[in-house]
């Protein structure tokens, strides 16, 4: 179960270089479900997701180079290209997304919970902005075109 609250950034943190970050590609094979292929660092990776918004399943399987250069043939819409930081937020870790290509300018943090209680009582720091966890136009896969 993954359960996680997204919000825009328009201040960026302070040293953001400083935090460790992948570079991430990731396309789609399907919306319903949610299906998507990931290239993250070294890591090839499959996930399918399952519906919902704060709170939903998630499965990932890691996948080889060829079975990833064959799925990468088959996407549907566009790639989704981003820079991950991940931050501190004791006790979680937000990671911070940088958008690049269509959809440069865009900039989202993600924070991950252990329950939907402790997400529900997250106060998000002030450098965090409008909140879209429940506006399905920034999950990845609408910004995929899906």
């Amino acid at each position: 179960m993954e359960i996680e609250r997204k919000f825009l950034v328009s201040v960026m943190p302070d040293d953001l270089e400083s935090y460790p970050h992948d570079h991430i590609w990731q396309a789609y094979l399907c919306a319903g479900p949610t299906i998507r292929i990931r290239r993250m660092g070294d890591a090839l990776i499959l996930t399918v997701k399952g519906k919902g918004t704060l709170a939903h399943e998630e499965y990932e399987l890691p996948l080889t180079e060829k079975a990833f250069d064959h799925l990468a043939e088959k996407i549907d819409g566009i790639p989704v290209i981003k820079t991950r930081y991940r931050i501190p937020l004791p006790p979680y870790t937000v990671e911070l997304d940088v958008f690049e290509g269509t959809h440069s300018g865009l900039v989202m943090a993600e924070v991950e919970f252990p329950t939907v209680e402790e997400a529900m009582a997250f106060t998000p720091p002030e450098w965090f902005g409008e909140e879209v966890t429940y506006d399905r136009h920034y999950r990845n896969v609408c910004l995929a075109g899906l």
